[in-house]
């Protein structure tokens, strides 16, 4: 299975940005792992947040292919411990061929996003930037990979 981070703007703090391009290259050693980066609107200003979440869902929206199963970061999504979701990860990688997590921007998503979403997940009952939650999830991925292999990463 190949996954997929589809994040709304780029990591605007550099070592953020290095800690989770860190993690995504570790799980590269477990499975097929890329990061896209859809570019922030320009002008938001003058658009409402009803207008910004359209858009931006516009964008998400072409980066996903129709064999894709789409999972959104959501505070109103299922929350695991890192356990469960390795269990959750491991069942991905033998149902799906492409699995695409979305990060997207501070409004939330669209009606659109969220029809072709299959799921919602959320990281905590707390709120975080979407630049720390790039680097949660991309961390909790990779614990969740060590987790799958039995590997020493994670402790109980």
């Amino acid at each position: 299975m190949r996954t997929t981070l589809l994040l709304t703007g780029k990591t605007t703090d550099r070592h953020i940005s290095a800690l989770t391009d860190d993690y995504v290259s570790r799980i590269g050693h477990y499975m097929p792992m890329g990061v896209t980066v859809i570019p922030e609107l320009k002008n938001t200003k003058s658009l409402t947040e009803a207008q910004q979440k359209e858009r931006e869902g516009e964008q998400i929206l072409r980066q996903i292919q129709p064999q894709d199963y789409v999972v959104l970061l959501d505070e109103h999504g299922k929350e695991m411990r890192s356990v469960e979701f390795a269990r959750w990860l491991s069942h991905k990688q033998q149902t799906c061929k492409q699995l695409t997590l979305v990060i997207g921007g501070p409004y939330g998503f669209s009606q659109a996003v969220y029809a072709r979403a299959q799921e919602k997940i959320s990281l905590s009952l707390m709120t975080f930037s979407h630049q720390m939650v790039r680097l949660i999830l991309a961390e909790q991925l990779y614990r969740a990979c060590t987790i799958i292999k039995g590997e020493p990463y994670h402790h109980e």
